[in-house]
């Protein structure tokens, strides 16, 4: 595994790598074997408003082999945030993993040995994901006419969802999605080619 560290508004110093290091370094053995080392950033930030209950915050993205898991926690001490990061990534981790365990089984196709053997449940850590994260147990079909952004954003409120997948009529009907934001304002997801 690659760490990267780096602060935002504070210094990082060895103490905090060490733990965060220390901390995410559980990782190799949840996630499936990789021909390359995953890189995994860290991004450790401090807020400085005072009305924020919890201003420091602790970012992780992994990136290996086209696969991105990222956490974001927030709590009062850094070191606090690092292991609410590094449990939340676990758990994705091994969400990941059985996701993509169940796929090669249900399409026939026999797991390397040396794949199944790093592929070994964590039970702890399996009981959490699968708590946490179900299974797809539902598919919803809906018509789709073309519409423009703004009548995508109030069909959003209007079902009370947080996103709204529509035809963009700006674009020539190209499929968009439409999101509220954590700071109450909203995004749109436009495809890249």
């Amino acid at each position: 595994m690659q760490l990267n560290v780096k602060g935002k508004n504070m210094p990082v110093t060895d103490a905090l790598f060490e733990h965060a290091e220390r901390k995410l370094e559980r990782l190799t053995r949840i996630l499936p074997p990789w021909d390359e080392a995953p890189v995994v950033e860290l991004e450790l930030s401090i807020e400085r408003n005072p009305k924020i209950d919890r201003p420091q915050t602790a970012e992780v993205t992994v990136r290996a082999k086209g696969t991105v898991l990222r956490v974001r926690e927030t709590a009062e001490d850094m070191y606090v945030a690092i292991d609410h990061a590094a449990r939340k990534l676990e758990r994705q981790a091994v969400r990941y993993r059985e996701r993509r365990r169940r796929h090669h089984r249900g399409h026939g196709r026999a797991t390397e040995p040396a794949e199944a053997e790093d592929l070994t449940p964590i039970p702890e850590l399996q009981h959490e994901a699968e708590a946490e994260f179900g299974s797809l147990v539902k598919t919803k079909r809906h018509a789709m006419p073309p519409m423009a952004v703004d009548e995508a954003l109030l069909q959003m409120d209007m079902l009370h969802h947080d996103f709204y997948v529509f035809r963009n009529e700006e674009n020539g009907g190209e499929i968009n999605v439409v999101y509220r934001r954590g700071d109450g304002d909203y995004g749109l997801i436009v495809p890249q080619d």
